[in-house]
């Protein structure tokens, strides 16, 4: 009962017990009472329903990593109650999914998605407060203490559009495998969420990529230059972030230009109704291409009435 109560992190050993109590009620595990009170015999129910053999690899072990059980069970025992931090963290670990090609972003990275139908990782604080039984303010708090201790990535933007969670050391835990860097940048791409870009004159101060190292092709006259080397820097650093370093050098010249052969007429034509494909090529000097990129703008009300969103 001692080592019951340190796992539980109760003051009293009557707390355990009410613990163990309300999961046998909810028939998660079967217990009773050895040597006088002092020992206690569980069993864990549809253990080998929910934790089989599986057919592909999945090398993650029991004393450095977790047993899952289904997300139903897990987000029941998050609504009984307020939530401590240690539950919120493993209730994010629940929710993760990664490369699942019904929601979003988490082709980037192990992203926490609540099962709510829209595909979409993005959730209020509201939406958490919620889920947690505990203020916005305590959402956010945590959250950031979650962030600076390095379990997680945080992003929020502006307005109502909401927050993504990406977590650390999961596939690594999970699956033996390198754990990725996710960029802010990249997740709003992946998500189509707008970016404002900077004026002409803040573009080419803050710019990693320098004006003569970008070729944009003519036939994008109905988008202005300095607009297009805003983008390609946008690019760079994301890419960058990746790991590749061929944007930190100073011998990559970057070239843009449209995917098809339209003229200028229907280009224009096409740009005004939806989003437009562009191919970036990274060369290594003038003769060595090195990396092929493909872009997708989506024009705003904004950006058709003279302002530059991407």
């Amino acid at each position: 009962m001692k080592e019951l109560t340190a796992w539980f992190r109760t003051r009293f050993q009557c707390q355990a017990v009410s613990i163990l109590d309300e999961l046998q009620k909810r028939h998660l595990i079967s217990y009773l009472f050895l040597d006088r009170g002092k020992v206690v015999k569980y069993k864990v129910r549809d253990w080998k329903k929910h934790n089989t053999v599986l057919d592909y690899n999945c090398p993650c072990q029991k004393d450095t990593g977790f047993f899952f059980m289904p997300t139903v069970i897990a987000t029941e025992l998050v609504s009984a109650g307020r939530c401590s931090e240690m539950d919120i963290l493993l209730d994010l670990w629940m929710s993760a999914v990664y490369n699942d090609s019904q929601v979003q972003g988490s082709e980037i990275g192990p992203v926490v998605y609540f099962r709510n139908g829209t595909g979409s990782p993005l959730a209020a604080y509201s939406e958490m407060a919620v889920r947690w039984g505990i203020s916005k303010a305590t959402t956010g708090r945590i959250l950031k203490k979650l962030a600076d201790m390095d379990y997680i990535s945080f992003m929020s933007f502006p307005g109502r559009t909401g927050s993504v969670i990406y977590l650390h050391s999961y596939l690594s835990t999970m699956f033996q495998i390198s754990d990725v860097l996710v960029d802010k940048e990249e997740v709003a791409m992946v998500l189509k969420i707008n970016l404002a870009l900077p004026d002409e004159t803040d573009s080419q101060e803050d710019s990693t990529v320098t004006e003569h190292e970008i070729c944009v092709s003519e036939e994008l006259t109905s988008v202005s230059k300095s607009n297009m080397e805003t983008v390609i820097t946008k690019m760079a650093q994301v890419l960058d972030a990746q790991g590749i370093s061929c944007f930190r050098c100073p011998k990559s010249i970057y070239k843009l230009y449209p995917l098809s052969d339209v003229c200028r007429e229907e280009y224009i034509s096409h740009i005004l109704k939806g989003a437009v494909r562009f191919g970036m090529t990274v060369s290594c000097g003038e003769d060595k291409p090195v990396y092929t990129f493909e872009l997708k703008l989506s024009p705003t009300e904004k950006s058709r009435e003279g302002g530059a969103r991407a």
